[in-house]
């Protein structure tokens, strides 16, 4: 039953469909993703038809670096460091094909630069609902990243560039 205080929020699902719900039926997802560019290429997770950025959903018990560090670890086989917070944006998600589940999502996306510790890439840390969507990371050159379909609500290309200019303003 919508409280008095919820209004209609439109949310998007991976395919860019819309959906109108209450806002009383969201959860709160909040989110970090790592971006590694290594050797003018960058790390990308294959996801369905398209990539994102290796990363993903925050425990309660975790820091935001803590659940960076393992989301990235699960999702590539790679332990990083995050460095530098290049993006925080907010998306309302709608996850249709989730065996999980398909309530809606008020998600934050929080995004850093991360350096690499140690580590291969393996799906070794996909857990069986990754393993029906997603492949292992893949290391993609720098010049082909406007070409790609990116399954996320923001501009990832906006972020790669932006990660470019801190990561080589660090060095």
């Amino acid at each position: 039953m919508p409280s008095k205080n919820s209004k209609k929020v439109i949310c998007h699902d991976i395919d860019g469909k819309t959906y109108e719900f209450d806002s009383s039926e969201l959860r709160f997802r909040p989110s970090v993703y790592g971006i590694l560019i290594k050797d003018n290429k960058i790390l990308l997770s294959p996801q369905w038809d398209g990539y994102d950025f290796p990363g993903g959903g925050m425990e309660l018990h975790e820091t935001v670096h803590e659940g960076l560090v393992r989301e990235f670890l699960e999702e590539t086989g790679f332990t990083v460091q995050p460095q530098q917070l290049i993006a925080c944006e907010s998306s309302f998600f709608y996850p249709k094909y989730s065996k999980l589940s398909t309530q809606p999502a008020n998600t934050v996306l929080i995004y850093y630069t991360v350096t690499l510790v140690k580590g291969r890439l393996s799906t070794d840390g996909f857990d069986e609902t990754e393993k029906a969507y997603a492949k292992i990371a893949e290391w993609i050159d720098l010049d082909k990243i406007e070409a790609l379909k990116f399954l996320n609500p923001v501009d990832s290309v906006a972020i790669i560039h932006k990660a470019l200019t801190l990561t080589k303003a660090s060095a």
